[in-house]
């Protein structure tokens, strides 16, 4: 197995990291390779209407011309 190592991080994440590895009664360590695994091996689905409200407003469909086969 590897080791990571996290430099540079807010004192306030740090601690929120402490507080919520005590709450599930795990160490640091623990908790933080159970927030990794759970973040890169399960990523979080999103829903049709989710996708849907995250695209782009790039106009009405009267801006666009539709061509000979778009009709």
């Amino acid at each position: 197995m590897a080791d990571l190592l996290v430099c540079g991080l807010d004192d306030a994440l740090v601690e929120s990291l402490r507080k919520r590895a005590a709450a599930s009664g795990r160490s640091v360590e623990a908790e933080h390779r159970s927030i990794l695994s759970a973040a890169l091996a399960h990523p979080a689905r999103r829903s049709f209407i989710e996708l849907l409200l995250a695209m782009p407003d790039v106009g009405r469909d009267e801006d666009f011309e539709r061509g000979a086969h778009g009709a």
